[in-house]
């Protein structure tokens, strides 16, 4: 297929099913959203902990590792029998994916802290509270962010195989494209993908760099 042709393919299918494709990036983007926050409720709290108790810290590190190994596809047929298809067992899944890259770098973020700021802190009169507050997680935060940003694009791009189990996404386009043998809703879900990630990244970027500087600025010292 030449380009002039794929192209020309490509803007009819806008013209004609734009409505449809704008349904496909908003369930991608739903799910994606609330499995993220799914996922920093579970993981961020825990890496706090983990930072402070050695032994939370070891299961966390273990069972990030276990989950890495993981196939996606995987672990979205392994829950099928058990849950059923649909947005639920998608969820579990993608939650479970995006638990290592978020406790992982929320345990070295609060690890990085310097004893120091805390030293200075507790000579100010700074209680527990005053100093996880004002000075923890400020200094963590740019760990933290990575840690949401590696996490948000393994979610975007897992998030295309949902679509198998009848949660819907951008991923319906790669696979009815496939099943079709049609390169054009292949190139157009694939980019558009590829798009939603790199936009993330790019977003979370600009916030780590912010937070750095912010850090840079006010605990100079």
């Amino acid at each position: 297929m030449g380009s002039d042709v794929l192209l020309t393919q490509i803007i009819h299918y806008f013209q004609t099913d734009s409505s449809q494709y704008w349904l496909y990036v908003w369930q991608h983007i739903y799910l994606s959203g609330i499995t993220l926050v799914i996922a920093m409720a579970i993981a961020l709290p825990l890496g706090y902990i983990g930072s402070r108790i050695r032994a939370v810290a070891a299961f966390c590190t273990a069972f990030s590792q276990v989950l890495r190994i993981i196939p996606s596809l995987a672990l979205l047929f392994l829950l099928i029998p058990f849950i059923g298809t649909g947005m639920t067992p998608a969820l579990i899944a993608l939650v479970v994916l995006a638990l290592p890259p978020l406790l992982i770098n929320t345990i070295l973020g609060f690890n990085e802290v310097s004893p120091l700021y805390k030293e200075v802190g507790t000579a100010l009169g700074m209680n527990r509270q005053q100093l996880r507050r004002q000075i923890e997680i400020p200094l963590a935060l740019p760990y933290i962010l990575n840690g949401i940003k590696l996490a948000l694009v393994e979610i975007i791009a897992s998030a295309t195989l949902a679509t198998y189990i009848g949660a819907g996404g951008l991923g319906t386009l790669i696979f009815t494209g496939l099943g079709l043998y049609d390169i054009t809703y292949v190139i157009i879900g694939g980019v558009s993908v590829a798009l939603l990630a790199l936009l993330s990244m790019a977003g979370f970027d600009f916030l780590i760099r912010r937070a750095r500087r912010y850090d840079e600025a006010s605990y100079s010292i």
